[in-house]
């Protein structure tokens, strides 16, 4: 793995020759050895192809191409990290979330409407969420933030987890996602529209959960 957390808001990666990593723009806070930062513009490997939807919907997020010798540390705005490492499955996860991962993972485009049909299109109206989300596929590490730290939370067979939309940060596994109506007591109290829907995560994997309601 290329990331240690040195903190709950800062990690160092370790960048060897042959190797690269890719960051969200302005999230470098150091570095130590030779190496370069380029801007990248085809969204790691998954090509130009892979984020023409996502730049369609305005929801394209910049990255840099990481290459060299040395260690870099990462952290951007404060916000907690989450690294995830995947063993061949595929992370789903919105772009603006990305903090940093390994270059040897596969990126692409998902429309949501294709899980869930239309329900898919109207979590992402409500929610805030972009139309598209980001996949991450392969061997690797992913580094995630969120705001106010990060459960994970597995999702079995006849066991679904119910996630309010704005504390979600990413899934991974063979999940499947509906959105809601979740109409109870928090409503009635006079909390904001949001919790009037719910994010329902069924099959089989994990869910990550944020500890606020806050978007990035």
């Amino acid at each position: 793995m290329p990331f240690r957390e040195i903190n709950s808001k800062m990690i160092e990666a370790t960048v060897a020759p042959g190797q690269r990593l890719f960051s969200q723009r302005g999230a470098m806070l150091a570095y130590k050895g030779e190496v370069s930062f380029t801007p990248n513009t085809q969204g790691g490997q998954g090509g130009v192809m892979s984020m023409i939807g996502r730049r369609a919907a305005g929801e394209a997020t910049p990255l840099m191409t990481v290459e060299g010798s040395g260690t870099v540390l990462f952290g951007h705005g404060g916000h907690h990290i989450q690294v995830i490492t995947l063993t061949g499955d595929t992370l789903y996860v919105e772009a603006d979330r990305l903090l940093a991962f390994d270059g040897t993972l596969q990126q692409g485009t998902m429309f949501m409407g294709s899980q869930g049909g239309v329900m898919g299109m109207v979590r992402g109206q409500v929610t805030g969420q972009g139309l598209f989300t980001t996949t991450l596929k392969g061997h690797g590490a992913v580094a995630v933030m969120a705001h106010g730290g990060v459960i994970e939370v597995p999702i079995g067979p006849q066991r679904p987890v119910h996630v309010d939309p704005q504390a979600y940060v990413a899934h991974h596994g063979d999940v499947r996602n509906k959105l809601s109506s979740a109409l109870g007591l928090r409503d009635l109290v006079g909390r904001g529209s949001g919790e009037a829907f719910q994010l329902e995560l069924s099959g089989s994997g994990a869910v990550y959960v944020q500890a606020s309601e806050e978007k990035l």
